[in-house]
């Protein structure tokens, strides 16, 4: 079930499945994973995901994928088909046990009629303002609906012509009889159904009338026999009535148990599945896979492994008070696993001719370059170098500043796994801008030796002009400019803190030819440039790279520092 190594130490909520199992309160440990089906999953929902199957893995059980399919007005099956396919990448299976919450429709509709008949439940006439004005307050308790003394006959009666059809949207509701006095807003007789004439993607237009989350969560749990219930701290003060419901409705032991752990939040990042849905839907991104997405299927375009992922959930764990995670966490442990996969290759993203002038003219060689330094079996590929080469803008300077040195007049450096070159001067253009850069080469210096035992303090990368695949290159940056998508004046829109600067296209750059016939999704190093990979939008005449992730590695440096 899980593609990962179980946690080595418990968490809070790994030492309470393990109590219930010794006491032997269950001989089975069933967890699930309930997305609705109104979005695509972000990084918040692959902390569920690994949390979910990773327990059931690590104690023998199973984990449900279940849609909480209890709203037809935001649901679509768009949405269901991209969370199979994301928690499937993720290395997750749940075999068999693929749920709806509207197959469980029409038990549901039973047990409503249950709690009428025990006067635990009654029809109310009020529209959606009147009961939040009747509901009260933190300090102020609610005030009684005229419809709560109701008699079960004349509710059940409204009840079942509700969900006939009879009456329009939103004319009448089930409520829960508990306690309008309550200390807990969220028992202060709740909706439990709603009138909807919508079509459901999955049940069709066989309903009108549709259960509350909150009245169907704990009722789709004790269906399918789920013994730990695992959701976010949101849901700490509904618990009471996750309870009340599977008690009232007489359902059988043991009943599952709700607990609450505290939800991802990263910086720089929007985890608002409202915020990311208006995204889309305004444009500002080009979908819900753009890979300035935190969502998964952005995660994954944009070159994330579903290894890295996992091991960021791993890594910040579970715990009982919010908290926000450093952005550069995730980076790191993206870096670490690129690190040891990814394939060496030449880019050049901002190309600068270099003509060696002493090299002779039509002479092509070829060098043999590591694929991977970490990985000694992933072998050499061959380069091939000729007298023109494309070399990137930077590293060339006219005038260097102070500690440059890469190549500027009479400076010498190395060409990666090829020859030492001289830099004897700069062909410009009408506006003064450098357009080519003139060198000689060494050809003592074969495969970036120096017999002679003298020093160069830069490498460069390269690539042969003329054998070179033409590239586009995406350059992604953070999606916000600031680390808390909620750190917005008072009144102002929250997209105000978007980065205008969150990608940069570059039309005209450069890559190896072995990477002419790279498939979508294939991920590699540009030597100094970065972490990259194959976009979709690749075409056979022109390739489109996404970059992943920047070299630099802030978190590193924080944890040698830590641990030093």
């Amino acid at each position: 079930m899980a593609a990962s190594e179980p946690t080595a130490t418990l968490d809070f909520i790994r030492e309470i499945v393990a109590a219930d199992l010794a006491s032997g309160k269950h001989a089975t440990v069933v967890t699930r994973f309930p997305p609705e089906p109104n979005g695509y999953l972000h990084i918040g929902h692959a902390k569920s995901i690994c949390l979910n199957f990773g327990i059931a893995a690590q104690f023998g059980g199973r984990c449900h994928l279940r849609y909480d399919d209890t709203n037809p007005t935001k649901e679509e099956r768009e949405y269901i088909e991209a969370i199979e396919r994301d928690v499937r990448w993720l290395g997750f299976d749940w075999g068999t046990h693929l749920y709806f919450a509207s197959d469980y429709f029409e038990r549901m509709v039973a047990w409503g009629e249950l709690l009428i008949g025990k006067g635990k439940a009654y029809v109310c006439d009020c529209t959606a303002e009147e009961v939040r004005q009747r509901r009260g307050t933190l300090t102020e308790p609610g005030r009684t609906c005229p419809h709560r003394d109701r008699s079960a006959a004349e509710s059940l009666d409204l009840f079942r012509r509700m969900r006939a059809g009879e009456f329009p949207d939103g004319a009448r509701t089930l409520r829960a009889r508990i306690d309008m006095a309550s200390g807990n807003i969220n028992m202060r007789d709740p909706v439990l159904y709603r009138i909807l004439h919508a079509a459901h993607p999955h049940a069709g237009a066989a309903w009108c009338l549709y259960p509350m989350y909150d009245y169907a969560h704990p009722l789709e749990d004790a269906i399918e026999g789920i013994t730990h219930s695992i959701c976010t701290l949101e849901f700490e003060d509904h618990r009471p009535f996750y309870d009340w419901v599977i008690d009232e409705c007489e359902l059988p032991e043991p009943h599952p148990r709700q607990i609450e752990f505290a939800r991802l939040n990263l910086t720089y990042t929007v985890m608002s599945k409202r915020k990311l849905l208006q995204l889309v839907q305004e444009g500002v991104v080009s979908g819900w896979d753009d890979p300035r997405m935190p969502t998964i299927s952005g995660l994954r375009r944009r070159g994330f492994t579903p290894e890295a992922i996992r091991d960021f959930a791993d890594r910040i764990g579970v715990a009982k008070r919010d908290s926000v995670v450093d952005v550069q966490l995730l980076e790191h442990c993206l870096r670490e696993d690129l690190n040891r996969r990814a394939a060496r290759k030449f880019a050049v993203l901002r190309p600068l001719k270099l003509v060696i002038e002493n090299y002779p003219e039509g002479q092509v060689e070829q060098f043999e370059v590591p694929n991977n330094p970490e990985d000694p079996a992933a072998g050499t590929r061959r380069v091939p170098f000729a007298r023109e080469l494309w070399i990137e803008q930077d590293d060339f300077r006219e005038t260097p500043p102070p500690k440059y040195y890469r190549l500027f007049p009479g400076n010498e450096v190395r060409l990666r796994s090829a020859y030492l070159v001289r830099c004897t001067g700069v062909v410009k253009d009408a506006a003064g801008n450098a357009v080519e850069v003139r060198c000689t080469y060494d050809p003592a210096t074969r495969g970036g030796a120096t017999p002679d035992g003298r020093k160069v303090k830069a490498t460069l990368h390269w690539l042969a002009a003329a054998h070179a695949a033409p590239a586009e290159v995406r350059l992604y940056d953070r999606l916000l400019t600031k680390p808390d998508a909620g750190d917005v004046e008072e009144g102002q829109d929250w997209k105000s803190i978007l980065n205008p600067d969150s990608v940069e296209v570059l039309p005209g750059c450069w890559v190896e030819p072995s990477l002419a016939g790279a498939a979508p999704g294939e991920r590699v190093q540009f030597e100094r440039l970065g972490y990259f990979c194959v976009d979709p939008d690749s075409t056979a005449g022109k390739l489109v790279f996404n970059r992943t992730v920047t070299l630099r590695d802030s978190w590193a440096k924080i944890e040698e520092k830590q641990k030093g």
